[in-house]
């Protein structure tokens, strides 16, 4: 049995893991690299493997950098099953052919740019026809019922708390007369989420690939510590300007317009209006109405006894990009939620663009952004930052709320680890800047006796 660590190592972005037991190659996630330009285009369109050799993709859930690159495998002679749950199976159809979309508006653009230099022009890494035709591969599977999907090897998801849909994968592996069981976490959510349920706990997990997105920081916050977000958007609103939200379009987005329902109805909020400008986010919240097997006691109840979670009257989704562009000319107070929540692509580069310079305006950020995003930038207060290829000032507030991140901090990392049950006898650390993984190792190593090791990118690893 061999692992080989395809992506998502060493970065939190480009999750792909190969798994090769009884002559059978797995690929556990299929996902984007996200980063600097240069590098992600030929990171991205170029595989470590041919993608006709693997049997069978498992995929932990719908995010981009998890399963944004499927296309480009299958048009590139992949012809086997992509395992995943069916809330993941619903958000993927809209997500691979919004990332098509996108990616076919930014090389548009980036041609011009090239042109102009007198360079060749490239080409989308896929197609939306391309994203179509990945998603008749897909099979799915519920929590906790388990499938053989290749010789030797059986899955299982169990509940991941991350986003809706998302697993924990398990596949139970029989080798040469010995049986172990690998646990890929996926990413882990922090537990006590609005509207999904805690991290379900593995058993008997013999080798383990887990997440480091935040192994060496705590989250200042807990979860759904809303009257801080009620404390930033009450201050912001009283210098009549805009808030803007930059937030994934899947989980993050829906999380937001639950809790802004919530402070709503309760009177905390002025009476503005609130915007969702994201066809992906309008698309995505309807898919979240269908799947309340991946929720909480509580919004399944609210779901089926009283309302719409989703839905109320100051909410206003936008998907035409002709009442996109009319935000531009809205003066009054207002709040918009856009994407994508890393300020890559998207409508939110248009709110971004138009309102950074105003020192009335707030730019609130509710989740994590990899490193050398735009998203980062203004995070980390650069004074000014590129914006379509334009430099603009930033004189906007910026505000961070962490209590919102969809990935367990240290102390949830080790919880989570602690209550995992098996010898773990082998642990590697994926999906984490290089800094995060190591702080994380050298905690674990003092609590645990197995072998703990951060995955390096492009490594083979033989159990």
């Amino acid at each position: 049995m061999k692992i080989t660590f395809c992506g998502a190592a060493g970065t939190t972005t480009g999750s792909q893991h190969l798994i090769e037991a009884n002559g059978s190659r797995i690929l556990l996630d299929c996902g984007l690299y996200q980063g600097r330009r240069d590098d992600t285009y030929d990171r991205n369109r170029n595989f470590q493997f041919d993608p006709a050799t693997i049997d069978a993709v498992v995929l932990s859930h719908a995010h981009i950098d998890h399963s944004g690159n499927l296309p480009n495998l299958t048009s590139n002679g992949f012809q086997g099953n992509i395992f995943s749950t069916f809330a993941t199976r619903d958000l993927c159809q809209i997500m691979l052919l919004d990332s098509a979309r996108i990616q076919n508006q930014d090389t548009k653009w980036l041609n011009k740019r090239r042109a102009k230099k007198g360079l060749p022009e490239i080409e989308p890494i896929y197609s939306e026809q391309d994203a179509e035709e990945c998603v008749r591969h897909f099979v799915n599977i519920g929590y906790d019922r388990s499938i053989p999907i290749a010789d030797g090897i059986t899955l299982t998801f169990i509940d991941a708390g991350h986003i809706l849909g998302s697993a924990q994968v398990i596949l139970d592996i029989v080798e040469d007369g010995v049986s172990k069981r690998l646990l890929f976490s996926g990413d882990v959510g922090r537990g006590n989420n609005d509207l999904l349920r805690d991290p379900a706990v593995a058993e008997n997990v013999d080798y383990l690939l887990m997440e480091s997105t935040y192994g060496n920081r705590e989250h200042e916050l807990p979860t759904q510590a809303n009257h801080l977000l009620k404390d930033i958007l009450v201050k912001a609103l009283e210098r009549n300007g805009k808030v803007i939200i930059p937030a994934f379009a899947v989980e993050r987005t829906q999380q937001l317009i639950y809790v802004l329902h919530e402070l709503t109805e309760a009177g905390d909020l002025p009476d503005v209006p609130i915007y969702v400008d994201s066809p992906l986010a309008v698309n995505a919240t309807e898919i979240f109405r269908i799947h309340p097997e991946c929720f909480n006691e509580e919004v399944y109840e609210f779901l089926f006894e009283k309302r719409n979670p989703f839905g109320f009257e100051s909410l206003h989704m936008v998907r035409k990009v002709t009442e996109s562009k009319k935000l531009n000319e809205v003066q009054e107070p207002a709040i918009i939620i856009s994407a994508s929540g890393m300020c890559e692509a998207g409508r939110i580069l248009h709110h971004l663009r138009n309102n950074i310079e105003d020192d009335r305006n707030t730019i609130l950020f509710v989740g994590y952004c990899a490193e050398n995003t735009l998203g980062w930038k203004i995070r980390n207060e650069w004074k000014e930052v590129p914006i379509l290829g334009d430099k603009f000032d930033v004189r906007a507030d910026v505000q961070i709320l962490d209590s919102f991140s969809g990935h367990a901090d240290q102390s949830e990392l080790l919880e989570y680890f602690d209550r995992m049950g098996g010898s773990k006898e082998k642990v590697f650390l994926v999906h984490g800047e290089e800094s995060q993984s190591e702080a994380l190792c050298e905690v674990l190593r003092k609590r645990h006796s197995g072998s703990i090791e951060v995955a390096k990118w492009k490594s083979t690893v033989e159990l």
